[in-house]
């Protein structure tokens, strides 16, 4: 049967070996043909030959074959046979109830197995507190501590307990009971030591001793090391709470009467002979022999400060480093507060001068903070610590404070202290000198700076810019720090008089009276000293405030409230003069006693005010302001005169020469005032040609007086001063003159005839213009 197996190859059929790509010719291809043939015929016979030779083996074979079929027909008959009696009884809803009751029964045996190991939990922990209350009640703190804080972990509680860690959602009940018996111990844990701290550090007021016990005894706990108590605390967390009242008994009982230089330090120890320690510590306070003397000794109250520390260090504190962090943190504060208040603030220099002696002190602070900070009392890394070395460090600062501090409560008292009300025999004396030769003797009297004139001002005014001269000439001298602080001390001085004397003079500046002229004249005083300050002392200041000086932005406020203040007379004046002049009821019906006596009073009232406001004003003001403002007031005054009589439609003869004696009785009363401003004028020339220029001065006035005389001027001269030009010159209209004449003159030819030309020679100017 091999040559079934064999490859045939047919390159050994052809008859030569030639390339294997060259082509074949037809001879070749029909003996390949034959010879494949011949293969072929070979190949049948040996098949032939071997089915013959094993003719038994291939009947076996087909036998075995029937039998393997006969049986797996037989099978599929009783796989057949099992379905149809599947079919007729479902048993997979047996099956998935007993599979479900399989896995139930396993959940419940897995939670049953996790309740198991929770009650072991819940047990182990039980257990656990119980041995902690136990250890706590037989002394043995450390480990109850330490136990305490383990169960703090195993419980989740947050903090120092508390009700907020009692209930979490979610949680098992039994978890919130256990932490609340945490607590629990907690609290009773922190109690006891509390107690044996209580205990063992106490103050005796009687003896004014502080006693620290090594081994306090309490509820029949003996033996029961200080060090042992501290080191429980520290692990619970609880030791700032213990410190805390030790803390504040030190501080009230030792170190502040030390700080105020009262009592001294005396140091004892009792030893046990029996153990070989010291079993108490007693630090006494004695009496400070200096206590009632002012003298400040840094040095000594330092090192006192120190062997406290010390004695805290070794007793209590044990060189413990984060325990004596601890207690420091909880007195240092307070303590370095009170060196500041007591002793560093106090030696300040109050002189410029002696401040290189402050640099003693200096050295002194910084070396005492250097031994705090290596006996752990403040960190060495701590920068906020060194709150009195920076004090020290700024004493320039804290010397210009202090004087600023002096000078504005002087600027203030001097300010809310002042009298602006002048003597009477002062305002006598200043009335009777010429404006322009002020005696020397008088002190308030200043010069204004940018002008020539001279006025009264107010002795704070005075003060206060003397005061503020000699802040600035300190400024030229001082260190650049402390220069600056003054110099912003001199502003603050300035701005105080804004601030102060119009709220304190509020009433006074609402009538008419010489304290609303002295503020007025106080301002224009300040404001131009204040330019001026900057010409005179900021070429000498120190580079550093000759940057940023500047006065100029004060000035201009006083200016304004100088302004402000003079306004608000003139119109309380002028207020004042309406109420007068409405009182005379337009000078209507003067032929009629009643209604001439009402015009008279009135007319004695304008006088009245007139002449009191001259009193105030003229020694006060200066020259040229109180010519304008008293000009101003004459001209309201005369010009409301004149537009009311001229207003009357109809004057009886009578009438007219009692409206003519109220106008000589106004300027008479007012003779007093005119006189002043006449006098302003050059003084060579005569009264007429001074009463001319005044008329010039104040318009009205000139129109009042024409008006006196046009009272009882015949019609015709008034219509030829008319057509002169004069009433015009005394700026009457055309229409008050018309108006003027209907309302004296009965109508007749004469009166039409002044009227026409009145009235022509009005429409021929129209034109002409």
């Amino acid at each position: 049967m091999d040559v079934l197996f064999n490859t045939i190859d047919v390159r050994d059929l052809l008859p030569s070996q030639e390339s294997p790509s060259s082509q074949l010719s037809a001879p070749d291809l029909r003996l390949l043909i034959s010879r494949l043939d011949a293969h072929s015929l070979r190949i049948k016979s040996t098949v032939r030959s071997y089915l013959l030779s094993h003719h038994a083996d291939f009947s076996s074979l087909f036998s075995q074959c029937s039998d393997v079929v006969s049986k797996s027909e037989h099978l599929s008959d009783n796989v057949v046979a099992l379905l149809n009696l599947i079919s007729d009884e479902p048993i997979e809803a047996d099956v998935g109830g007993i599979v479900k009751e399989v896995v139930e029964k396993r959940r419940e045996l897995g939670e049953k197995r996790e309740i198991l190991e929770f009650v072991g939990v819940v047990l182990e922990l039980d257990r656990k507190l119980g041995m902690v209350r136990e250890d706590s009640k037989s002394g043995r703190v450390v480990e109850a501590a330490e136990g305490l804080m383990e169960l703090k972990k195993a419980l989740g509680v947050k903090g120092s307990g508390g009700d907020d860690d009692l209930a979490v959602e979610g949680e098992p009940v039994v978890y919130g009971i256990l932490k609340k018996q945490w607590n629990d111990c907690f609290e009773e844990i922190q109690e006891l030591l509390l107690r044996f701290m209580e205990k063992a550090v106490r103050f005796d007021q009687e003896g004014n001793a502080l006693h620290v016990m090594s081994r306090p005894t309490m509820n029949g706990i003996d033996g029961l090391e200080l060090y042992t108590v501290l080191k429980a605390m520290d692990i619970a967390g609880i030791l700032i709470n213990g410190l805390a009242k030790i803390a504040d008994l030190i501080t009230k009982y030792v170190f502040i009467p030390v700080l105020n230089r009262k009592e001294t330090p005396l140091f004892n120890e009792a030893n046990d002979q029996s153990l070989g320690h010291v079993s108490e510590a007693v630090l006494k306070m004695v009496t400070s022999v200096d206590h009632e003397s002012n003298k400040v000794d840094g040095e000594t109250m330092y090192s006192n400060i120190v062997r406290i520390v010390e004695f805290v260090n070794k007793f209590l504190c044990f060189h413990n480093g984060s325990w004596m962090h601890s207690f420091g943190r909880l007195t240092w504060p307070r303590m370095s507060d009170q060196i500041i208040s007591n002793f560093l603030s106090k030696v300040v220099p109050d002189d410029a001068s002696k401040l290189a002696k402050f640099q003693e002190i200096r050295k002194l602070t910084v070396d005492f903070e250097r031994s705090l900070k290596e006996l752990m009392f403040i960190s060495p890394s701590d920068v906020k610590a060194e709150k009195l070395s920076k004090f020290t460090d700024n004493v320039e600062v804290h010397f210009a404070s202090r004087k600023k501090v002096q000078i504005l409560a002087k600027a203030r008292n001097m300010l809310l202290l002042s009298n602006f009300n002048l003597p009477q025999d002062y305002m006598t004396k200043i009335s009777r000198l010429n404006k322009k030769e002020i005696a020397e003797d008088l002190t308030n009297h200043v010069v204004l700076l940018f002008s020539s004139e001279k006025c009264v001002v107010s002795e704070a005014a005075k003060q206060l810019m003397e005061l503020v001269h000699q802040i600035l000439k300190d400024v030229c001298l001082l260190p650049p720090k402390v220069g600056l602080e003054f110099y912003h001390t001199a502003r603050n001085a300035l701005v105080l008089y804004e601030a102060i004397i119009p709220v304190k003079l509020e009433r006074q500046l609402d009538s008419i009276n010489q304290a609303a002229v002295l503020i007025h004249n106080d301002c224009l005083y300040l404001s131009q000293e204040i330019l001026g300050l900057a010409f005179e002392y900021r070429p000498y200041f120190p580079s550093s405030v000759k940057e940023i000086a500047v006065f100029i932005d004060l000035a201009p406020k006083f200016q304004l409230m100088a302004e402000e203040v003079l306004q608000r007379q003139i119109q309380l004046v002028m207020h004042n003069l309406k109420q007068a002049i409405d009182g005379a009821d337009g000078f209507q019906n003067t032929h009629q006693i009643k209604k001439f006596e009402s015009a008279k009073f009135s007319i004695d009232q304008v006088s009245f005010i007139l002449e009191k406001v001259h009193i105030v004003w003229e020694p006060l003001l200066l020259p040229s302001i109180y010519e304008k403002s008293m000009t101003m007031i004459l001209e309201a005054v005369f010009s409301r005169i004149a537009k009311e009589i001229l207003l009357l439609d109809d004057m009886a003869a009578e009438e007219t020469l009692q409206l003519q004696r109220l106008i000589y009785l106004l300027l008479e009363h007012l003779s007093s005032i005119l006189e002043p401003l006449l006098a302003a004028g050059p003084r060579e020339k005569s009264f007429e040609a001074q009463k001319d220029n005044l008329d010039e001065f104040i318009l009205s006035l000139r129109k009042l007086r024409k008006l006196a005389e046009l009272l009882d001027m015949p019609l015709k001269s008034i219509t030829a001063a008319w057509e002169s030009g004069e009433l015009a010159d005394c700026n009457f209209t055309a229409s008050e003159v018309e108006d003027f004449i209907t309302a004296i003159f009965t109508d007749s030819p004469l009166r039409k005839e002044c009227l026409f030309r009145i009235d022509n020679l009005n429409m021929r100017k129209s034109t002409a213009v």
